[in-house]
């Protein structure tokens, strides 16, 4: 059954797609990948529409490997961007269907995106995913949880 709400997220994370996916599939291209060979690449979009990048830098220390996604959105706050005013975050990754991103890139996507931000997931070989910070990471770590 269709929804308007389900109808505005669709209409708009296919714009989204069009617009971020080639600058997404850019910096996966930039990627340090020598130990899992997966290209990934993210683009997220500021309160004022500007264009952070991101991609995956991995390390022989498996735990110190950088995501795509929280690059990207590390990029977006050292330029200025503030907590809830990130409205969209897309990732491509090479050679796998569309990922769902990992738990720890769930965890600073729900404290730092905005509440209703788009979190979209592409691949060349699958559909886009399509989530919010909420349905990513239903109850999330907060400062303010006791």
């Amino acid at each position: 059954m269709w929804s308007w709400g389900h109808y505005w997220v669709m209409n708009n994370s296919q714009k989204l797609i069009e617009r971020l996916l080639p600058l997404a599939r850019d910096a996966s291209a930039r990627a340090y990948s020598p130990y899992s060979g997966v290209r990934v690449g993210a683009v997220t979009v500021g309160a004022d529409d500007t264009l952070h990048l991101g991609c995956n830098v991995e390390n022989a220390s498996y735990g110190l490997t950088q995501c795509a996604e929280r690059n990207a959105l590390a990029t977006a706050i050292a330029a200025g961007q503030t907590k809830g005013s990130i409205s969209a975050l897309l990732v491509y990754a090479t050679g796998f269907e569309s990922l769902t991103p990992c738990g720890a890139c769930r965890q600073v996507m729900s404290e730092l995106l905005a509440k209703d931000a788009l979190v979209i997931s592409c691949s060349d070989s699958q559909q886009p995913k399509v989530w919010t910070p909420e349905t990513l990471l239903p109850d999330p770590f907060t400062l303010d949880r006791k």
